[in-house]
């Protein structure tokens, strides 16, 4: 008796996103779940953005601090590098240095600082806040505006915020990331919000909140994953928007991370388990739906992009 192959058609589908000006990059755009080529047309591939921050950071560790010496002083130098060196498809330039707990820094200072990194590079740029509620109100309405015309990715919006970011968003042409806490309850209403205001919901990118290998990646898992059969299986259009997944920033705090090798010599090299946890992490949430990555070690991003190849080949056969 012949194998049938078991195939599920899902009625629903990804909106894909386009950003950038000079040069452009499209995700999303699925019609089955990650990598299910054979049952549903999947016609782009995720696509990673290097992160850059605004100041030099005081929490990397030395494994990835080493691969910016030189270049994470000045953001514009260092969007750069990650254009030119990295062959980064994008870049995420985080400002940091604007949280009221660091250095608080006015949202002049960061509009100046957008408009540096995109006068340096021509990929497309995501633009992310501190992620301090109150000031990302502030600051990201200043980054919108110094980056009109060049169609970027602003975020994160978030339920006490998202009226001031959206209004930027549409005000400059650029497209939103929509932040809620692992509750795909939450998101949904977040996504409904936003609309409400008149912004397209083709333009939303849902960022559900990432979570590192180890810290509640299972739980961050299951709800990417119902956000996910929501879209495609209920074909709930509140919910077909690509999801981001921030990797960097969780993966590289993590204990497996920054202990030191003396401390832990069973765990091996330090800078092997910071670039493993974050293409693991990576890679787990490419498989639960992620197109869009935020990550920082390039070794770590060669083998997700290793992985997004042998998986896609895959798909092919």
């Amino acid at each position: 008796m012949a194998f049938t192959e078991p195939k599920e058609a899902f009625p629903g589908s990804i909106y894909d996103v386009t950003f950038g000006t000079e040069r452009t990059v499209t995700f999303g755009g699925e019609h089955g779940l990650a990598f299910h080529g054979f049952e549903g047309a999947a016609p782009h591939l995720p696509v990673i953005a290097f992160e850059v921050q605004d100041s030099l950071p005081d929490d990397w560790p030395e494994a990835v601090h080493d691969v910016y010496a030189g270049v994470s002083g000045d953001p514009a130098v260092w969007a750069r590098f990650c254009q030119d060196e990295l062959k980064a498809q994008a870049i995420a330039l985080r400002l940091l240095s604007t949280h009221p707990d660091r250095e608080d820094r006015p949202a002049a200072d960061a509009a100046k600082t957008v408009a540096d990194v995109l006068d340096a590079v021509s990929v497309p740029i995501i633009i992310l806040g501190s992620n301090h509620v109150e000031k990302d109100a502030e600051v990201l309405v200043a980054a919108a505006e110094a980056a009109k015309g060049r169609k970027c990715i602003i975020g994160k919006a978030q339920e006490k915020n998202y009226r001031t970011i959206t209004a930027a968003a549409m005000a400059n042409d650029h497209l939103l990331i929509a932040l809620s806490e692992l509750d795909i309850n939450l998101c949904k209403q977040l996504n409904i919000l936003i609309t409400q205001m008149g912004y397209a919901r083709e333009r939303i990118i849902i960022d559900p909140m990432c979570s590192a290998l180890g810290y509640g990646l299972d739980y961050t898992w299951s709800v990417m994953e119902r956000i996910r059969l929501a879209a495609l299986a209920q074909n709930d259009a509140v919910m077909q928007q690509p999801m981001l997944a921030d990797v960097g920033m969780y993966a590289w705090k993590t204990k497996e991370a920054q202990a030191p090798e003396a401390e832990l010599p069973r765990w091996g090299s330090l800078k092997q388990r910071g670039i493993a946890w974050e293409a693991i992490t990576a890679g787990s949430m490419l498989l639960t739906g992620a197109e869009l990555l935020i990550m920082r070690h390039p070794e770590a991003v060669a083998s997700l992009q290793q992985f997004i190849g042998e998986l896609s080949a895959a798909d092919e056969r």
